[in-house]
């Protein structure tokens, strides 16, 4: 059922230009920057996005003066996270992610807001990744971040089928709403 349903969003993102998916996420990043939890956050978790996913480049470079800004690092089979410091700083992992270099960011109570990608999510605030678990292993961990999932509409169900180690997000938000 998970498969199908990371399989199915892929056909629907095939249908959008990245024209389309680049100007979507732009107003994604709009919906996040009005909620108070961004407005108060001086430590977020974001991510450098690939891949078709909700790009962030824009969004990351545009509050990196302002706001202390991690993302994460695929260190075999979980993810370690590390500041980032700028365009300049970042190089191409083994998965085609550009990722920071520097020392690992350890001190996860720092983090105030995490805007957290995923496949599927939907209305009830469960979260469908890519299958690695990668997330569903982190977000435990930052039990003091708001967690702002970021995603496309058509990446939003009714319902999605979840497990007892899935993770809820606090909101879900797409270019057309903000679920809460």
């Amino acid at each position: 059922m998970k498969q199908t349903l990371r399989n199915e969003i892929a056909l629907l993102k095939q249908k959008h230009t990245e024209d389309e998916l680049y100007n979507y996420s732009a107003r994604i990043f709009e919906r996040l920057v009005q909620i108070k939890e961004f407005q108060e956050a001086k430590c977020l978790l974001a991510y450098y996005s690939f891949g078709g996913e909700v790009f962030t480049h824009d969004f990351i470079e545009k509050y990196a003066h302002d706001k202390k800004i991690i993302l994460p690092v695929v260190k075999k089979d979980r993810l370690v996270l590390r500041e980032y410091k700028g365009k300049h700083e970042l190089h191409l992992s083994d998965y085609g992610i550009l990722e920071p270099t520097g020392p690992d960011f350890t001190d996860y109570s720092q983090i105030d807001l995490g805007v957290i990608p995923g496949v599927v999510f939907d209305r009830n605030l469960n979260r469908l990744g890519r299958g690695k678990a990668y997330y569903d292993n982190l977000l435990p961990l930052l039990d003091n971040a708001y967690l702002a999932a970021v995603c496309f509409s058509f990446q939003l169900k009714e319902e999605i089928p979840v497990e007892p180690h899935d993770f809820k997000m606090n909101c879900v938000i797409t270019q057309d709403e903000t679920i809460v």
